[in-house]
């Protein structure tokens, strides 16, 4: 609370010093007509309050949190508001396992907030006595709905990437990425090595060997782990929608060692000569 007061109050600080500036360029006319009336300083911390709190709420709604509401309403359309409650409530009590995630030193673990709410779907499904199948085919088709690009744009940056890998500029970048996801930020998330060597990546020049999952570390815990390889199935998705073909022989979550991510450029097709 008194972090928000303050952050309205330098909003509001910063409002009267801006508009006063302004005040001061144009003259004392605007004093003399009633333009300026010194009573505004008694709102303007208000008003500042209000816009902080505001954009704080929007900040705390996760953008995810839409597609999973979408499909208990399509599939649950008496009790989705019940469920999406329990939902909620179970991804309070799971999010403090992975609350490091937000300020940890390695960027894989930024998918762990995800995840968990992925699990707290599932705690609640299972509770309404759901087989597995179900329960599997309800995640994907949210989790599907989520990754899938909204517009050209979003298609395009969801490519993008791909293209840039493999050129010279990217290696320092590269290098920087490998250094940042081979130390564990927390003992709860993931440990990674980025392989170049375009012998080992199909000609590309970029791979992942994922050496601990911290998905796998939260089913686990909370004895879900069955249900951790459904979100291996999501990676075949995300690489085709960035025009890529998906090459894993292991995964950690069906006992393996490591997940080893390589990737080979999807071919387009010839056009048909006549």
């Amino acid at each position: 609370m008194k972090e928000t007061i303050k952050q309205g109050l330098f909003f509001g600080m910063g409002y009267v010093i801006v508009k006063g500036s302004v005040i001061g360029l144009l003259g004392t006319y605007l004093y003399k007509n009633g333009l300026w009336s010194h009573w505004l300083l008694l709102a303007i911390p208000l008003i500042g309050l209000t816009v902080y709190t505001l954009r704080k709420r929007a900040k705390e709604e996760k953008p995810f949190k839409k597609f999973f509401r979408k499909v208990l309403e399509k599939h649950f359309p008496h009790e989705a508001a019940a469920c999406l409650t329990e939902v909620e409530q179970r991804y309070q009590v799971l999010s403090t396992d992975t609350r490091f995630a937000a300020k940890s030193s390695n960027p894989i673990d930024k998918r762990l907030d995800f995840s968990t709410y992925f699990l707290a779907l599932i705690q609640t499904l299972e509770n309404k006595n759901l087989s597995y199948e179900q329960i599997k085919s309800i995640c994907l088709e949210a989790t599907y709905d989520y990754v899938s690009p909204r517009s050209l744009l979003h298609k395009w940056l969801k490519r993008l990437p791909a293209k840039l890998v493999g050129l010279t500029i990217t290696k320092p970048l590269l290098n920087l990425f490998n250094k940042k996801v081979s130390t564990k930020g927390h003992p709860d998330g993931f440990r990674a090595a980025i392989v170049t060597d375009k012998k080992e990546t199909y000609n590309l020049g970029y791979g992942i060997d994922i050496l601990e999952c911290g998905i796998c570390k939260l089913f686990q815990k909370h004895n879900a782990g069955p249900y951790a390889s459904i979100l291996c199935e999501v990676d075949k998705v995300t690489s085709h929608l960035a025009g890529l073909e998906l090459i894993r022989s292991s995964t950690i979550a069906y006992g393996a060692e490591k997940c080893d991510f390589r990737f080979r450029k999807k071919q387009k097709k010839p056009f048909p000569q006549a």
